[in-house]
């Protein structure tokens, strides 16, 4: 059990029998009675979006989930195969749950996996990830005005905007909230 107060983002919640990850989270207190957290969760199964109202002294039930870390092996045609590299136990995620994380998952890079009741219900994705840039444009210099950027495509099929002078096989930090371009990697 967790109080309503001490909920942040991230936390999971068990709400109508199944997980539920919470996106985000924000305190009232009105000037009269109870202080409320105002809390958005995402079910980790299906995608469906619940909005919960709790005081903050109140309780409600935490899904007992575990973290471990695991290596991204690789994807075949259903699945992501990811490896924990302390036990070398094997985690197998349907495509089909997870497919809006296929442009930032790595080979071989290491990510948290939200475990719960034996099965991958979530992958940790970095708030920013270096990618090198697979396709690109040429521009020439003077072409623009200030500020002007071309999209291109990373290893993985992410496509980015970036500026003008990104060129290919360059290495680029992106916010992967946003799918913006921060920097370029030397």
């Amino acid at each position: 059990m967790i109080r309503g107060g001490d909920i942040v983002k991230g936390t999971c919640l068990l709400q109508k029998g199944h997980p539920f990850l919470v996106v985000e989270r924000e305190f009232h207190n009105p000037g009269k009675g109870t202080a409320i957290a105002r809390v958005k969760m995402k079910s980790i199964r299906d995608g469906s979006v619940l909005t919960l109202t709790v005081p903050t002294q109140q309780e409600v039930e935490d899904a007992a989930v575990e973290v471990h870390s695991g290596q991204y092996q690789y994807a075949d045609t259903d699945f992501y195969h990811f490896m924990d590299n302390e036990t070398y136990e094997q985690y197998e995620i349907p495509i089909a749950e997870m497919a809006e994380k296929k442009c930032y998952l790595q080979e071989n890079k290491v990510y948290e996996l939200t475990i719960w009741e034996g099965s991958v219900i979530d992958v940790a994705i970095p708030y920013k990830v270096v990618f090198t840039v697979a396709e690109s444009e040429n521009y020439v210099r003077g072409d623009t005005v200030s500020g002007a950027t071309k999209p291109v495509v990373t290893e993985t099929g992410l496509t980015v905007r970036v500026p003008l002078f990104i060129k290919q096989g360059e290495k680029i930090l992106v916010n992967t909230e946003t799918n913006e371009y921060v920097e370029r990697v030397n």
